[in-house]
C-alpha cells in the first residue's frame, strides 16, 4: 500500500551560482510545547570559493522601517534571536530527517544538510500592512533563513557580498487551539437625567475563538425602561496592537464597524442574533494594521491573536495582537451605551497536520497561496515515502 504525499519544494540560488538554498515548507507550526523543526539543504559550487566558508544563518527579527531610510548608519532593524551554522568545510551534520532525504535527492551532489530548533518562547511571524505608497520590506516580526560566503560567520569586520547569499523568509505561525471555551458574556445598566428607569443592554457569544472568515454571532438583548428611545446601534470590533519590543506604542484600529437602524421604544424590549465577520479585505487601505507574517506580496489575514504562555515575558514577543467586540447603543437626548466582549481570532488546525515528528509531511502553503512572483523558482514535488521515486511536475 502506498500513500502519496505532495510536497512543494521552495529554493533560492545566489547572484553568483555557487549557493541554492532548499527548504521542503516555509510555515512551521507553533504547538505551545515545541516547534516544528527547520529542514532544509543547499547545494554547493565550490570553484570559487577560496578559503572562504559556508554559513547557514536563522534569525528572528523586528523590522520598524523600510530599507529605504537604513542611511547613514541608522538601521531599522533588531534582532530578537538569530543562530548561525556551518555547512562547508563540513562542522554540522544533523540527524537526516525524511524532509532532508527528498531535498538531498531533489538536489543532487554536493548539498549539505542543516537543521534548526526555533525556541519556542520567540514570537510568530507578523507584518504592519503598509500604506499604498510604502516601498520595501514591510514593518514587523520576520524569520529568515540566510546561506552566506564568508571568512567568519559573524565578523563585524567582514562585508559580505549580496551575491554572496540566498534568502528565504519562513514563518512561524500558531492555530487554534482544538478546545474552545464558553463565550463570553457582558452587560451594564445606564441611567439618564430625567428618566426614573435605565436601559439595560447584555450581549453574549456562543464561544470565545473563531477562525479567520468565521460568521461571528452575538446575541443581543436590551430593556428600555428609560423614557428616551434608543435610536440605532453599532457593531465594531477593534485590532489592538501593542509593539513592546523597542516602545510602549499601542494603537487601536477599527476592522469592522456596522451600524443597525433597529429603534427601541420607551417601555419596551429588543432582541436578536447578529452575525459579523471582520475580513482583511474589507480594510486594505488601513495603513498599520496588523496582519499575519507575508511571504512576498501574497494575500495573508488579519493577524491572529496572540496566545501568551504562563511565565512568559512579553517583551520578547515583538508584537502582540488582541480584538474586541463592541456593542454601542445611541440613545436619544442621553449618550451611549456600551459593553465590550473579548475575541481570539486564529486559524483552525488543518486536518491531519504534522507535529515536528516529521511522520508526516503536508504542504502549508495551501493556506496561504503563493503569488505569481514566487511561482517560478517553486518545483513541485510527489513524495512518496515508500519508494525512491520523486516526480517532478
Amino acid at each position: 500500500r502506498f500513500s502519496l504525499f505532495v510536497h512543494r519544494v521552495f529554493k533560492k540560488t545566489s547572484g553568483n551560482g555557487g549557493l541554492t538554498l532548499y527548504l521542503g515548507k516555509r510555515d512551521y507550526v507553533d504547538h505551545i510545547a515545541s516547534v516544528d523543526q527547520v529542514d532544509g539543504v543547499v547545494k554547493l559550487d565550490t570553484k570559487d570559493f577560496g578559503e572562504r566558508k559556508v554559513f547557514v544563518q536563522l534569525a528572528c527579527a523586528f523590522r520598524y522601517g523600510s530599507d529605504d531610510l537604513d542611511v547613514m548608519g541608522l538601521c531599522f532593524r533588531k534582532d530578537i534571536w538569530i543562530q548561525h551554522v556551518q555547512i562547508y568545510p563540513e562542522s554540522h551534520k544533523p540527524t537526516l530527517s525524511p524532509m532532508h532525504d527528498t531535498l538531498l535527492k531533489k538536489a543532487g551532489d554536493n548539498t549539505y544538510p542543516f537543521s534548526f530548533e526555533i525556541p519556542k518562547d520567540l514570537p510568530c511571524s507578523v507584518s504592519l500592512q503598509p500604506g499604498p505608497d510604502d516601498k520595501g520590506k514591510a514593518c514587523g516580526v520576520d524569520f529568515e533563513i540566510k546561506t552566506y560566503l564568508a571568512m567568519d560567520k559573524c565578523s563585524p569586520d567582514e562585508k559580505i557580498d549580496k551575491k554572496d547569499t540566498a534568502r528565504l523568509i519562513i514563518r512561524k505561525i500558531q492555530y487554534a487551539p482544538s478546545q474552545v471555551g464558553a463565550g463570553p458574556k457582558a452587560e451594564i445598566c445606564k441611567s439618564f437625567m430625567m428618566s426614573d428607569k435605565p436601559v439595560h443592554l447584555e450581549a453574549a457569544m456562543e464561544k470565545d475563538l473563531y477562525f479567520h472568515g468565521e460568521a461571528i454571532p452575538i446575541k443581543i438583548k436590551i430593556n428600555n425602561e428609560s423614557n428616551k428611545t434608543v435610536k440605532k446601534f453599532k457593531i465594531t470590533v477593534d485590532q489592538t496592537t501593542d509593539i513592546v519590543l523597542y516602545s510602549a506604542d499601542k494603537y487601536t484600529k477599527a476592522v469592522y464597524t456596522q451600524e443597525f437602524g433597529e429603534t427601541v421604544e420607551p417601555s419596551s424590549t429588543y432582541e436578536n442574533t447578529l452575525s459579523i465577520t471582520p475580513v482583511l479585505a474589507d480594510n486594505k487601505e488601513k495603513r498599520g494594521l496588523a496582519l499575519d507574517g507575508r511571504l512576498k506580496d501574497e494575500d495573508t489575514n488579519l493577524a491572529s491573536t496572540t496566545v501568551l504562555r504562563q511565565g512568559l515575558e512579553k517583551d520578547v514577543l515583538g508584537i502582540l495582537v488582541s480584538y474586541k467586540i463592541k456593542i454601542n447603543l445611541m440613545v436619544a437626548g442621553g449618550g451611549d451605551v456600551t459593553v465590550e466582549l473579548p475575541l481570539l481570532l486564529m486559524h483552525p488546525k488543518p486536518t491531519g497536520i504534522i507535529d515536528n515528528s516529521h511522520k508526516r509531511i503536508l504542504d502549508l502553503s495551501v493556506l496561504y497561496p503563493l503569488d505569481a512572483s514566487e511561482r517560478f523558482s517553486n518545483d513541485l514535488t510527489f513524495f512518496l515515502p515508500f519508494t525512491s521515486t520523486c516526480l517532478p511536475i
